[in-house]
């Protein structure tokens, strides 16, 4: 069976979207209550819309699913990573500013520290302090984007992609998503980091139009670190750019990159 768990100590990762949402339902339904070998783990940069992390309290509540929430801690902690809730949860980027300030740099296309530092480094440390050796990983990635389907460089893991396996695409994610009582409130393009300089220029746009202060955040941070995550544009540049516009940029195609529907590309 595609999505019955393979031996040994299993780390699902939860990103917080609809895929990843997917992936766990079908674990849950093919194997029944998590085994204490198990982890659900949802990494927390700070920097989620809130309907995000209402929604991983959600499947965690109906789903009756443990998810650990894990952040980057600040360096006087001695694990380098918090266990936090939906209560205790950064929500104005904390972990990302932190760690902005310890790089004193933004994270950009060519160094994407962020989600090393961010993602990936607080699971690995909570699993760790755990006692685990090694571990497979389960990762949301579809059968449409199987490009990103790449195995670990750490050799205490294994990556496992059942989605992709299964042959499963978007579609079949938002077709489930359709038949369920709840959803992801985060309307398109909003998804993982709010301001992410993965996700297309028109969606970081529509961002600094519609949440103004989210923007504002991502223009300190470029000050703070004396750099840019775009090399193009700066994020106060696309800003005042929107500001003086009116909202035709966002009808005309030629106007502002449009790229994968405002989605992270990477």
């Amino acid at each position: 069976m595609i999505y019955t768990l393979p031996d040994g100590n299993v780390q699902i990762s939860f990103s917080g979207g609809r895929t990843s949402g997917y992936m766990l339902h079908q674990i849950l339904e093919a194997n029944g209550d998590l085994p204490v070998r198990v982890r659900v783990v949802f990494s927390n940069t700070g920097r989620e819309m809130p309907e995000t992390l209402d929604f991983v309290q959600e499947v965690s509540r109906r789903w009756g699913v443990r998810v650990v929430w894990v952040e980057d801690a600040a360096r006087d902690k001695k694990g380098l990573f918090n266990i936090v809730s939906h209560n205790s949860a950064s929500r104005d980027g904390e972990p990302f500013e932190r760690l902005i300030r310890r790089k004193k740099s933004c994270p950009d296309v060519s160094k994407r520290f962020c989600t090393t530092e961010l993602k990936m480094l607080p699971a690995r440390r909570y699993l760790l302090a755990l006692g685990w050796k090694a571990w497979t990983n389960a990762v949301g990635i579809r059968a449409d984007e199987a490009h990103r389907a790449t195995p670990s460089k750490d050799k205490r893991v294994t990556r496992w992609h059942p989605l992709e396996s299964a042959g499963i695409t978007r579609q079949d994610v938002d077709r489930f998503w359709k038949s369920q009582p709840f959803d992801l409130k985060v309307a398109e393009g909003f998804g993982n980091c709010d301001g992410c300089f993965l996700k297309s220029e028109r969606q970081q746009a529509v961002l600094a139009r519609e949440h103004p202060e989210r923007h504002a955040w991502w223009e300190r941070m470029e000050e703070i670190a004396g750099g840019t995550f775009v090399t193009e544009y700066s994020k106060r540049e696309l800003g005042n750019f929107v500001e003086r516009q009116g909202d035709w940029i966002f009808d005309a195609e030629d106007a502002l990159c449009q790229q994968s529907g405002g989605e992270c590309t990477g």
